[in-house]
């Protein structure tokens, strides 16, 4: 699309990305945490000069509340969240974008991002930030910033960063004699605890894991026992690399050993399994700690630890990814709207995010705070975990690859085929679409 379009979102670009929303629904489970969905809470104009700012996750509006208290009492600006929840978010946003009434800030994942900077919904913040006394965009991780740029422009201001780390129930691992999870911990040893702690009652699970926690599950094995889920060029699906299948063939082991069945997983979401007694570990992204720190039986019972490593490579692995802070393109409050996004990526900003807890800060040196936001866990371990990160795989057709993904997969969940069978098939079917995305 030639440029002078882009700036200006015509009715067939807009149609064009309605229809590539529609098809494709993200099925990821970053960033995810539970919004509120319902009438009232659709992305639109702010009442009067209120800006308007959507959101997916409950937890974190609270925080966000203050610091944008914060901007009002700075500039005179006021503004107010709208939390939707993830499945909802990105099908209000298209119908926003195709109807023009999009909310003044919104947040951007890296499922998604291109395709709104390529269709011009998002405002090109470049000379903004070049001239603004407020960020310093050195101090931001140079791979969010990248994800955020298109044709040599920035269109969001990074979030916060985000790494995986286990959760274990202490009580389980008591009454089991076992010792907890530790930075010795290998995933065979995993593995092993998993099994120990699955009572054949059903009562009792070693883990969990649907087909679609890529992130917060099955990648984190995979990066760290040297397989990749798409090449570096974004060309080519990672799927029929050896130490990919073989990643993937530990988690069909979990599965069949230790992990709970794929019937109890669809009835109830892994979180849940875990608050309720159900499970003795799950690996969870550093997005739930709100949730968690607020669950009486959490808190009583359970704590957290590093990921696993792997034997061979003696790699532990977080994959890891960053929200932006994105303006619409045609607010109606443009210097506001510029001015709060800025307020979000200072140093000021981002350093009281994570002292309120609200998440892991993008803003190098600050994340000592949101460690401390808490007296009921030891968050150190997410820290820790940024010791050696991947960067959530993506591509300019994410979503639909990732949804393949999570389809392919559920054949393994129920039985019906192999793992490797459904390793060659995701590979054939992520290549397909790797081939239409750069054709």
């Amino acid at each position: 699309m030639e440029k002078t379009k882009r700036k200006a979102l015509g009715g067939a670009a807009l149609a064009a990305l309605a229809l590539s929303l529609t098809a494709c629904s993200p099925g990821g489970n970053a960033n995810q945490a539970a919004g509120n969905a319902g009438p009232g809470n659709e992305p639109g104009k702010g009442s009067g000069d209120t800006l308007s700012v959507a959101i997916w996750d409950n937890g974190q509006k609270a925080g966000l509340d203050q610091i944008i208290a914060d901007y009002t009492a700075a500039t005179g600006n006021k503004a107010e969240i709208q939390v939707i929840t993830w499945d909802q978010y990105w099908t209000l946003l298209e119908a926003g974008a195709s109807g023009g009434q999009l909310p003044d800030v919104f947040w951007m994942h890296s499922n998604e991002a291109e395709r709104y900077m390529r269709n011009g919904i998002l405002m090109d913040l470049t000379g903004r930030i070049e001239s603004s006394e407020k960020l310093e965009m050195d101090k931001f991780p140079e791979e969010i910033k990248t994800l955020y740029q298109y044709e040599g422009k920035t269109y969001a201001i990074p979030k916060d960063v985000d790494t995986i780390a286990l959760w274990y129930n202490k009580t389980m691992f008591d009454e089991a004699g076992m010792d907890y999870p530790d930075e010795s911990w290998t995933w065979e040893d995993y593995y092993d605890a998993a099994v120990k702690l699955t009572k054949e009652d059903g009562s009792q699970y070693g883990t969990a894991m649907n087909p679609t926690n890529n992130q917060d599950g099955w990648m984190n094995m995979v990066y760290s026992m040297g397989g990749t889920v798409i090449s570096e060029d974004k060309t080519q699906s990672g799927f029929a690399e050896a130490n990919t299948v073989k990643a993937m063939g530990y988690v069909e082991r979990l599965l069949k050993d230790g992990m709970a069945p794929a019937t109890v997983m669809a009835e109830t979401a892994n979180d849940v399994l875990l608050s309720s007694g159900k499970l003795a570990m799950l690996p969870l992204g550093s997005w739930m700690v709100a949730p968690m720190k607020a669950n009486e039986y959490i808190v009583e019972n359970c704590a957290v630890a590093v990921l696993p490593k792997d034997a061979a490579t003696g790699r532990r692995v977080s994959i890891y990814n960053g929200l932006g802070w994105a303006v619409n393109a045609n607010t109606k409050n443009p210097e506001a709207a510029w001015q709060l996004v800025e307020w979000f990526g200072s140093k000021e900003g981002q350093t009281k995010q994570a002292e309120l807890g609200v998440s892991m800060s993008a803003y190098d040196g600050v994340s000592d705070g949101w460690k401390n936001n808490t007296q009921d866990f030891d968050l150190q371990p997410y820290l820790d975990m940024r010791e050696d990160v991947v960067f959530r795989p993506y591509s300019s057709s994410t979503v639909l690859w990732e949804n393949k993904i999570s389809e392919d997969l559920k054949a393994v969940w129920d039985g019906s085929a192999s793992m490797e069978d459904v390793c060659a098939k995701i590979h054939e079917d992520m290549n397909q679409i790797l081939a239409e995305e750069h054709q």
